[in-house]
């Protein structure tokens, strides 16, 4: 009987680490997968944006650009390429140029959420407590509708709101995939 409570403890053992294994692989193929994602459309944003910057085209197409790409990529590519995602993908790239880094922390739909935000300080603050806290993008949502940052800035300690809404803009340099186009 000791020998069956032996195997049956080391077989627990066993299981409990193929799962955590297999439960940290799972967590870090998703980061892997966000962060790609976000890279591949900061690269979109900024091939937009140097299309639009192009010159003579730019007057051609007008405000038609993003209508018509998101037409020409829904056909070759399927879903993903809305007009508002585009719009998105361009902000993103505005917002988040070479010398910062969009956070691998966060998934596009946080990005999504956080450039709906015109004030820098203030997304910066979303941004930072969304990493810190770990919030999930209906989190972030409710966060902001409630205006925490509002509240906070308005409360006794606005300095150190600010401060944190200011460190969300000091990130970081994008990977070298992204610096050399």
């Amino acid at each position: 009987m000791n020998t069956k409570l032996t195997t049956d403890s080391e077989y627990q053992r066993l299981l409990g680490r193929i799962s955590e294994v297999y439960t940290t692989g799972q967590v870090r193929a998703h980061q892997a997968v966000n962060t790609h994602i976000t890279e591949t459309y900061w690269q979109i944003g900024h091939d937009i944006v140097e299309f639009e910057q192009g010159g003579k085209v730019r007057a051609n197409y007008g405000k038609a650009l993003l209508t018509n790409l998101s037409h020409d990529l829904k056909l070759r590519h399927g879903k993903g390429f809305s007009r508002s995602n585009l719009v998105y993908m361009r902000l993103l790239y505005l917002n988040y140029p070479i010398s910062q880094k969009p956070s691998d922390l966060l998934s596009w739909s946080h990005y999504v959420e956080l450039l709906k935000i015109d004030d820098k300080l203030e997304r910066g603050f979303y941004e930072q407590q969304a990493i810190r806290e770990k919030w999930s993008v209906p989190e972030l949502q409710r966060q902001k509708q409630t205006s925490l940052f509002l509240r906070l800035a308005a409360g006794k300690d606005k300095h150190a709101v600010l401060q944190l809404a200011m460190q969300g803009q000091i990130i970081g340099v994008l990977p070298v995939t992204l610096r050399e186009s």
